[in-house]
């Protein structure tokens, strides 16, 4: 039976909710976002809750918060070396959608299968987890939507968590000793720091049922790689070419997870079947 939430119009509940949230957000001493950034996020907010309901809004608002308190850590220390975020980590529009364009693409694929206008007769908004194991297009996007938000808090907690508590930090590429904020640098701090992270929003998308717990493995598995792959771009590319901004980056790093996780998973149903 569907809940009583689930029977309202979505784009009421959406914008009701958001600006009710955007307002909190608004007056708050200590801001998160930026007022265009807010602006944003509002936009992005409603768009999950339309197109994924409750639980997608569940993993985007989990990584927000999360992303949001990490980027905190150690802030003083931070910038007084300056390698902190800009503006104390307030998070502005390039911010926004450098995380989340990946995974609001996976969201208004979804909500286009599930409307209808492609395919007759879709399958339900979320799909049984008990049937996951399939290449639905619903199931892969889903699978992208978690991979690509794991991807981007795994990078996040790795980063922020390496610059104030790594002790050795070592560029990718050649292994060899680099301060910390150096661009392609990691630590073991906070790469481990950053499985945790991707861990607990996979379980997440798990809890509400966007993904089953082999799609858990797979977001993991994808946020690994592509936080590897984000860090051998940083160490190779980025100093070189000035269209590579962090935001770009970002979006190239969650692209990347959300691909990963789509390709493990068909590669595991293509072998087991």
């Amino acid at each position: 039976m569907s809940s009583s939430i689930d029977s309202v119009n979505p784009w009421l509940v959406a914008v009701v909710l958001n600006t009710i949230l955007l307002g909190l957000a608004w007056i708050v001493p200590k801001k998160l976002l930026t007022p265009a950034g807010l602006f944003h996020a509002w936009f992005l907010a409603i768009l999950i809750w339309v197109t994924l309901g409750w639980q997608g809004y569940a993993v985007v608002m989990f990584y927000f918060l999360v992303g949001s308190g990490v980027t905190r850590i150690g802030m003083a220390q931070k910038e007084a070396e300056g390698i902190a975020e800009k503006r104390s980590g307030a998070r502005g529009p390039e911010n926004v959608w450098g995380s989340a364009l990946t995974g609001a693409l996976c969201a208004l694929g979804v909500g286009i299968i599930n409307s209808g206008f492609l395919v007759p007769n879709p399958q339900s908004l979320i799909p049984n987890t008990s049937a996951m194991l399939s290449t639905s297009p619903q199931s892969l996007l889903l699978l992208a939507y978690v991979a690509s938000f794991s991807t981007k808090l795994a990078d996040t907690t790795a980063s922020e968590v390496g610059k104030a508590y790594g002790k050795s930090t070592f560029l990718i590429t050649t292994l060899q000793p680099v301060p910390r904020g150096t661009e392609g640098a990691v630590s073991l701090e906070g790469t481990l720091a950053g499985i945790v992270a991707s861990v607990a929003i996979a379980f997440v998308g798990w809890g509400v049922g966007l993904i089953d717990l082999l799609g858990v493995a797979w977001c993991v598995l994808a946020a690994f790689i592509a936080t590897n792959v984000e860090s051998v771009i940083g160490a190779t590319l980025q100093f070189k070419y000035t269209w590579l901004t962090n935001e770009v980056v970002n979006i190239l790093n969650t692209l990347i997870g959300a691909i990963a996780s789509v390709l493990l998973a068909w590669t595991w149903i293509t072998f087991i079947n």
